[in-house]
């Protein structure tokens, strides 16, 4: 492998995705009973939601300047080209904290080649640009022709999800109170989706059965070559419904590939438990 292909815990890959396509894997923070925990790693995703369903409050936190620094000079130490593929600057101060520390190693390692990209997504959207770097990287290809492949996914990336709760986006900071307070009121399940990392409210329904209806629409509507893709499906805790979502795709679509794993503790501590979010490309991928 010519390029080391970096990304953070917000990308929710399994911890063994890194492992066997040689992933440099940075965690990102979850502090929970005054206990700070590296995400993945140092605590697990269902540990945090019972923990949400019981009332508490998880907060989180990027990754170190401490852990970007030992990263980033051991690349510079080996001389390896990286692409570092981060976590939405619109939801974490992760991708604008690693560029600084990019910028101060480089001012002891003046060869430092390494690109630091701004996903703009985030969970298993990240993931799939992570993926399909990944492997390229292990066939080879070049930086050029891996940067070109993360641009793609990137552009082309859709996110649809629902939360089980809206209370817990609002705590987070990521919608307001209000918006909460009327959907919980309701019984409201929200859809939403990413708009240039943003998180953004795109419709509300009532009932699971006519969310997935919705959901099989949309992708009608927004998706192109879905039987040749890989969706992905991430969940709070609930992977009945994800299976459910799967079958459903796979009956319409013909979708063969799928990743579906849980959504990490950086996440799903703003999420909460019940979150269900899918990914896929809005434009036939590059085969």
């Amino acid at each position: 492998m010519t390029i080391q292909i970096l990304t953070d815990s917000a990308s929710d890959l399994p911890l063994s995705f890194y492992k066997e396509n040689q992933v440099t894997f940075i965690p990102l923070q979850v502090n929970l009973d005054g206990e700070v925990y590296e995400d993945v790693k140092g605590i697990q995703p269902e540990d945090v939601f019972e923990a949400m369903r019981s009332g508490k409050t998880p907060k989180t936190s990027q990754a170190s300047p401490e852990v970007f620094e030992s990263v980033f000079k051991e690349i510079a130490e080996s001389g390896r080209t990286a692409i570092y593929i981060a976590f939405s600057s619109e939801l974490s101060g992760t991708y604008q904290t690693a560029v600084m520390v990019r910028n101060l190693v480089k001012e002891e390692y003046p060869g430092l080649d390494l690109e630091i990209i701004d996903s703009k997504c985030a969970s298993l959207g990240g993931g799939l640009v992570v993926e399909s770097a990944a492997r390229l990287a292990l066939n080879g290809a070049d930086k050029k022709e891996i940067m070109s492949d993360i641009t793609f996914h990137i552009e082309h990336m859709e996110h649809l999800f629902t939360v089980d709760n809206l209370e817990y986006l609002a705590r987070g900071g990521r919608i307001s109170k209000a918006s909460a307070l009327v959907g919980g009121l309701l019984n409201i399940k929200p859809l939403l989706h990413v708009e240039d990392g943003k998180l953004v409210p795109l419709e509300k329904l009532r009932g699971k059965k006519k969310l997935l209806k919705r959901v099989i629409e949309l992708m009608h509507e927004r998706g192109e070559g879905l039987e040749n893709q890989t969706v992905a499906i991430s969940h709070g805790d609930d992977l009945e419904t994800a299976l459910e979502w799967k079958q459903s795709i796979e009956e319409e679509f013909g979708t063969a590939h799928f990743i579906i794993n849980t959504i990490g503790a950086a996440i799903g501590a703003h999420s909460g438990p019940g979150t269900i979010a899918l990914f896929f490309l809005n434009k036939s991928p590059k085969l």
